[in-house]
């Protein structure tokens, strides 16, 4: 359960956004997700750049039509374009039983069921949105042939500079976007190869250089963990440490991942990050960071401070999901933007204060 001591207040308005509010990009498609949103303030405004994710419209109730980039759609300037898959649903070496992946009987991911690309929507009171009816990052090149995915949004000095998630068959890399505006959008390139995620970049130098979290996934040996880097150019990045591991037995024993942009408080860095359990059940917790090394853990919260509770995070396309991207503080008040059950977005409201009241050294 959500701690007790810790008063988490979410939006009477949620979900936010529903697969329903997003015109999908082509006519003959449907939208399955609007979920995992970067999140900033701009001028006036609140800033959602949201994973959207969506497919052709599925007519054939013996066949998948998959979608992603065709090989050629490499020109930047211009959408890429789209080339489909048809898979028999009764292949005897197709796994259909997973609503995002279609997996060979090994286990190996051959496509994903839908691709995404990042939309912008808008607020000035932070609940009702408005969504632009067009794409504003749309997947390119070779690195993103199925689809761009869960940003997270840093703003440093006049820019924002937005990692994402560059998914092909190649594996899951990070990419770097930077906007003034939200207008413009600068491709900065690849930032790590594949596998790695849950990229958040710190908001300020610290000790002269950028920082930042992520998550690479191994193989063979070692687990999904957070590990922190640094860089002087954000774009270069090593000094590559682990920070911290799973737990046995807790909410985050199975993965775990940095998922709003580290809070800066007097305590600590406050990094809000999922952790998922052993039954793919995902929630949002607490650790604190040291200010000036940001590499030393001195704190973390053994029960999460928000859980699958309400029917729109229990029930959706991929149920029993809290995932956040990103938190915008006013005072000591927090307001974390989250996708739910990987088709919508919701809002939760809760102080600062009792989320650092409630960290413990770590084990």
């Amino acid at each position: 359960m959500t701690s007790k001591t810790i008063p988490m207040q979410r939006s009477a308005l949620n979900p936010l956004i529903i697969p329903e509010d997003i015109v999908p990009s082509f006519s003959d498609w449907e939208v399955l997700g609007a979920f995992n949103a970067g999140v900033a303030r701009y001028e006036d405004e609140i800033i959602l750049l949201l994973r959207v994710a969506e497919r052709p419209r599925q007519t054939d109730p013996a066949h998948v039509i998959v979608p992603l980039l065709a090989a050629d759609g490499e020109d930047a300037g211009e959408r890429s374009p789209i080339t489909t898959v048809k898979l028999d649903k009764h292949h005897p070496e197709l796994d259909f039983s997973d609503p995002r992946v279609i997996r060979n009987r090994a286990g190996k991911t051959l496509y994903l069921t839908s691709i995404s690309h990042l939309r912008l929507a808008r607020s000035r009171d932070g609940e009702h949105f408005t969504v632009d009816e067009h794409p504003s990052v749309w997947p390119e090149g070779a690195a993103e042939r199925w689809g761009i995915e869960d940003p997270r949004i840093t703003q440093i000095d006049d820019q924002y500079y937005i990692t994402y998630s560059a998914v092909s068959e190649k594996g899951v890399a990070v990419g770097l976007l930077s906007t003034p505006d939200f207008q413009a959008f600068r491709r900065e390139g690849l930032i790590l190869a594949p596998t790695n995620k849950d990229v958040v970049i710190f908001p300020e130098k610290i000790g002269g250089q950028y920082y930042m979290l992520h998550r690479p996934v191994p193989e063979g040996i070692g687990e999904p963990e957070m590990w922190i880097a640094s860089s002087p150019d954000l774009k270069c990045w090593g000094n590559h440490q682990f920070l911290m591991g799973l737990r046995d037995g807790l909410w985050d024993e199975q993965r775990i991942g940095a998922g709003c942009i580290p809070i800066k408080t007097a305590q600590g860095w406050l990094v809000l990050y999922h952790g998922a359990d052993r039954s793919n059940r995902y929630c949002m917790g607490a650790a604190l960071l040291d200010l000036e090394q940001p590499q030393r853990v001195i704190a973390r919260m053994r029960e999460p401070i928000l859980v699958p509770e309400a029917e729109y995070e229990r029930s959706g396309f991929f149920g029993g999901v809290v995932f956040a991207c990103g938190a915008v503080v006013k005072g000591q008040e927090a307001t974390m933007y989250y996708g739910v059950s990987d088709d919508s977005m919701a809002s939760v409201t809760f102080d600062l204060a009792s989320v650092l009241d409630q960290l413990q050294p770590p084990d």
